[in-house]
């Protein structure tokens, strides 16, 4: 089942998934709605044709949903009756930590194998360098900064775009160096207002006359990005101050070749485990290999920014 917010790739793994099933010979179940629709019984069945054409289309062909009558003791109760009803044998969750909490919790109440595999555009889950979606979250975010800038080149303006990162500044890192934006505000390092105004004033001095500030939405240097932006424009009054919100957009399209390949990857290695024996683990990719994380640490840590990556950023900023 897929849970939680959707990201690009998602399909790939659950085509990947129901393969890897058919392969050895194992009946697989797709679970609509996420805990939704394991406490409300609605499973469907995932054989090879079940999936086809699916690998280049975003979102979850399972859909998703929040669930808080998972979270109460009576809505994971009703769950288990539907997996015994189904004779089911493990689960496979692919979601960010909220999900992979829900498939913890049940698996010690009920004891079922449970594999987790990251999918999430925040890219803040411990145990992996990539999560399923983050790729393709970077790139669109990358193509639309690409256009604002002619937006900003053309009429000498200074843009603020805001993008998805409530409590992990990933998509803004990267993607802000890769589409080289004049300075990147993230949560895990809280700048102030004042180095900001500092930074652009010494772009105006340098010949700047226009700039791309990346905002993670929970960046703390102001309570919102239109506010940031309006003591900017109290602040430097040269500047012609904007702002774009990306929003949604970074959730939807069409996989990458990276998300599309690595939620494959997770897939079948998740069925390949299973059979192994293996459980309560979530998979993850570091340095090209797939690697087991205990669900506890996946769920209780968080993937750290990369320092030099922030380093890079101020470089390249000058």
């Amino acid at each position: 089942m897929t849970s939680g917010g959707d990201a690009p790739g998602m399909n790939a793994c659950i085509r990947a998934v129901a393969r890897a099933c058919q392969y050895y010979k194992l009946e697989c179940f797709g679970i609509m709605q996420g805990y939704e629709g394991l406490i409300n019984d609605d499973f469907i069945v995932l054989d090879a044709r079940a999936v086809r054409n699916i690998i280049n289309r975003g979102g979850t062909i399972l859909k998703s949903a929040r669930c808080a009558a998972f979270r109460t003791k009576e809505g994971r109760a009703k769950a288990w009756n539907n997996i015994q009803k189904h004779e089911i044998d493990a689960l496979i969750i692919i979601g960010g930590d909220g999900s992979l909490t829900g498939g913890m919790i049940f698996q010690k109440e009920y004891g079922i194998p449970v594999v987790g595999i990251p999918g999430t555009i925040d890219n803040d889950i411990f145990g992996t360098s990539k999560a399923i979606g983050f790729d393709t979250a970077v790139n669109t975010v990358i193509q639309a900064i690409d256009k604002i800038r002619d937006t900003a080149s053309s009429h000498n303006r200074l843009f603020f775009i805001e993008v998805m990162g409530r409590d992990a500044g990933h998509i803004a890192l990267n993607a802000g160096i890769a589409a080289g934006a004049e300075e990147i505000l993230i949560p895990e390092q809280e700048q102030g207002i004042e180095n900001l105004i500092k930074t652009l004033k010494y772009g105006k001095k340098s010949g700047k006359s226009s700039s791309i500030v990346v905002v993670a939405e929970g960046d703390k240097t102001k309570d919102n990005v239109y506010n940031l932006a309006q003591q900017i424009r109290e602040e430097l009054p040269g500047y012609d101050v904007r702002v774009s919100v990306l929003g949604h957009i970074q959730r939807g399209g069409s996989p990458t070749y990276f998300d599309r390949v690595l939620a494959s990857r997770m897939g079948i290695y998740s069925v390949e485990i299973l059979r192994e024996g293996k459980s309560n683990v979530m998979i993850g990719i570091q340095l090209d290999k797939l690697v087991l994380s205990p669900l506890k640490d996946a769920i209780k840590g968080k993937s750290a920014i990369n320092k030099n990556m922030v380093r890079i950023s101020k470089i390249l900023s000058v």
